[in-house]
């Protein structure tokens, strides 16, 4: 994959990720929740001093194959009954991480 097929992918989930935000919470503007120009430092969401007292959160955006595994585990924990799945998964000398579905994430935080 070339480099701007590999910019545009990841763009399309942070414009994902924007608009998901915009609809969880209507009151917010355009202006409290932009996309991280390409290449910026910091979170690839920027929220506004008003959406971070409703989104206390900073995101990465990532869109890669490389995540297989993950998404592997995950459906494998799916698969063991009707309440919602959550994955914790660690890697030696790192923190513990927890990995739910966004869906359900903007469910938690709205």
């Amino acid at each position: 994959m070339n480099n701007k097929s590999r910019k545009q992918k990841g763009r399309r989930l942070q414009n994902f990720v924007r608009d998901k935000l915009l609809i969880t919470f209507p009151h917010l503007k355009n202006d409290d929740v932009k996309v991280a120009i390409i290449n910026e430092p910091g979170a690839d969401i920027k929220l506004s001093r008003v959406g971070k007292k409703l989104i206390p959160y900073q995101f990465e955006c990532k869109n890669q194959e490389k995540m297989k595994t993950l998404y592997d585990w995950f459906k494998q924990a799916k698969k063991h009954g009707n309440l919602e799945p959550i994955l914790v998964c660690k890697q030696n000398s790192k923190e513990e991480l927890a990995v739910i579905s966004f869906k359900h994430l903007l469910e938690l935080i709205k």
